[in-house]
């Protein structure tokens, strides 16, 4: 078996890095710890902490072909960000014009958790802590 030690990062490619760039710092918070143009492939390169902790590299290429979201795909299912005021993030969710689903609770730990998209449509679970 081999020793991991935790996820290192998790890599995403958008379509409009602009659009994607404001919604994972403003919308969700994540800060930047570095900005990179690649220009040999046009791409931009954004590494964003959460926490302080290095968590995602946001990638924009040139004409990136869609994600299957609907009906679900084999691959990557979600992102899921733990939180611990469910109520709080779906309000500042609101207030940021972000469209969230129906809260639900999970059958098996009872604990409660929704779903929004990001701009490109990859699924993101907020899931609250603490409780079941």
């Amino acid at each position: 078996m081999i020793p991991l030690a935790s996820v290192h990062h998790i890599a995403i490619i958008c379509s409009d890095y602009a659009v994607s760039k404001r919604f994972y710092t403003e919308v969700l918070g994540l800060t930047v710890i570095r900005e990179v143009y690649r220009a040999e492939r046009k791409s931009f390169k954004l590494d964003l902490a959460l926490n302080g902790q290095y968590i995602v590299e946001l990638f924009s290429f040139p004409n990136p072909p869609r994600r299957l979201s609907y009906p679900e795909a084999a691959g990557l299912r979600h992102l899921a960000f733990a939180v611990q005021d469910l109520d709080a993030t779906v309000e500042w969710l609101r207030r940021q014009q972000v469209a969230h689903e129906a809260i639900r609770t999970d059958e098996f730990t009872g604990q409660r958790f929704t779903f929004i998209a990001d701009p490109d449509g990859l699924p993101i679970e907020f899931y609250e802590q603490g409780g079941g």
